[in-house]
């Protein structure tokens, strides 16, 4: 007995330095950034790294050992799971299609969605077919290839919406296309991850891929026809009042989530797309999803999420590109990966009747990766999908193409006489 509670206390000790390191090094980090005009999310990911093996692990090897371990603690996995599926909950309640009044912004939407997918998929499947014989010879170069299609047609919403409330952007015509555009383009990012997955797990199995889109189906069937209408009711029993929502309500909310987790786990499309399902439920409800945002949603974004950026921190080794090949290939892919972005969404907002400066700023800010990228690529990363350089070489690509986005916007605004707010978003 004694025993067994000196391993769970040691284990509590442990975890319980973990978070206040990961936390406070995530909270400063954060703010370092915000200060050179960054999003504090890259500064959050930037923290992961430092106390990963790129900076911590190799400087100071014995402490990163005796702090984290070879591998990241199991309770330090679950709580970074626990985080995403929450995370995608507030994702999928800040969805707006409402933006699209005119037909113009409509049409452009559909054409840079089109474009801002498409073209980086073929691109990404090119550069894999191209790299799975020196990259990753022991995965299969379909899957492999596949996956680097995905990856290179990611575009990060949430980190998205808030550099556009930072330029004082989210009323523009470009801003309103964007984060709309971004949003479909993350929701068939989804889709395509699932079936991705599927096709890895599977091995050609029409039935099972049958039974899988099948369930999908009658997942979104329930959604609509029966969760949809509890939810409106659940809102119209307990309404927030004064911005605080009633603890029954939040009770339900948190058990359905996790509940829609369990049934997307059990489809095979993972448990964070139950959290992002759920939200899409509750986005109409502006009222909720402001109270759950200050009541819940700091809290998530505060504690969860460097969890989540240290667990990617932990498993990226920019050290570990050691050959001048893989300096090479980190090059391409980060060539291939902005130019497939930036260059289509430019050419069809410019045939959509936006002028140059609002056609680069569509392209830059559709460039923008970040937190999406890294949700998929620590999924493709567990399904087997990509090999350890190519996982580190995707999460340099995320950060890179979401840390242009400040510079090229700054100057692409301050040449259209764009006012730029003076108070950032904490």
């Amino acid at each position: 007995m004694n025993t067994s509670v000196n391993a769970t206390e040691n284990l509590l000790f442990v975890t319980l330095l973990q978070l206040i390191v990961m936390v406070g090094a995530a909270r400063y980090m954060h703010t370092v950034f915000r200060r050179f005009g960054q999003p504090g999310v890259i500064g959050e990911i930037f923290a992961g790294l430092i106390l990963g093996p790129s900076l911590l692990g190799h400087f100071f090897p014995q402490i990163s050992l005796s702090l984290f371990g070879e591998h990241a603690s199991q309770p330090i996995t679950i709580i970074s799971q626990i985080g995403l599926i929450l995370l995608m909950f507030q994702i999928g309640m800040d969805f707006e299609f409402g933006h699209l009044g005119s037909r113009r912004n409509r049409n452009a939407t559909i054409a840079v969605t089109l474009f801002s997918i498409s073209v980086p998929l073929a691109v990404g499947i090119l550069v894999g077919r191209l790299s799975s014989g020196t990259l990753a010879p022991a995965i299969d170069p379909i899957r492999y290839s596949l996956f680097m299609g995905l990856g290179m047609a990611i575009t990060a919403v949430p980190i998205l919406g808030r550099i556009l409330r930072q330029y004082g952007l989210t009323k523009t015509e470009v801003g309103v296309v964007a984060i709309s555009a971004a949003a479909v383009n993350d929701v068939i990012g989804w889709l395509l991850l699932s079936m991705v997955s599927a096709y890895a797990a599977s091995k050609f199995s029409s039935g099972h891929v049958a039974l899988q889109f099948g369930g999908l189906l009658a997942l979104v069937l329930v959604l609509w026809f029966v969760l949809r209408p509890l939810v409106n009711r659940l809102i119209a029993r307990f309404p927030a009042r004064a911005g605080e929502l009633n603890p029954n309500l939040m009770a339900v909310v948190v058990c359905l989530i996790f509940a829609l987790g369990i049934c997307t786990y059990r489809l095979g499309i993972f448990a964070i797309f139950g959290g992002f399902a759920c939200g899409v439920l509750f986005h109409r409800h502006r009222e909720f999803v402001e109270a759950w945002r200050a009541q819940v949603g700091r809290f998530v974004l505060v504690f969860f999420l460097p969890v989540f950026f240290t667990y990617t921190g932990l498993r990226t080794n920019v050290l570990g590109l050691s050959s001048a090949s893989d300096w090479q290939w980190l090059a391409i892919i980060l060539s291939a990966a902005i130019s497939s972005k930036i260059v289509p969404v430019y050419f069809v907002s410019r045939a959509c009747g936006f002028n140059r400066n609002e056609s680069a700023m569509m392209g830059t800010l559709m460039n923008t990766r970040a937190l999406m990228e890294l949700i998929v690529l620590n999924i493709g990363f567990d399904l087997g999908l990509i090999p350890q350089k190519v996982f580190t070489m995707l999460v340099i690509m995320a950060v890179v193409t979401t840390l242009m986005a400040g510079p090229i916007l700054k100057r692409l605004l301050a040449r259209s006489g764009h006012a730029i707010p003076i108070g950032l978003e904490a």
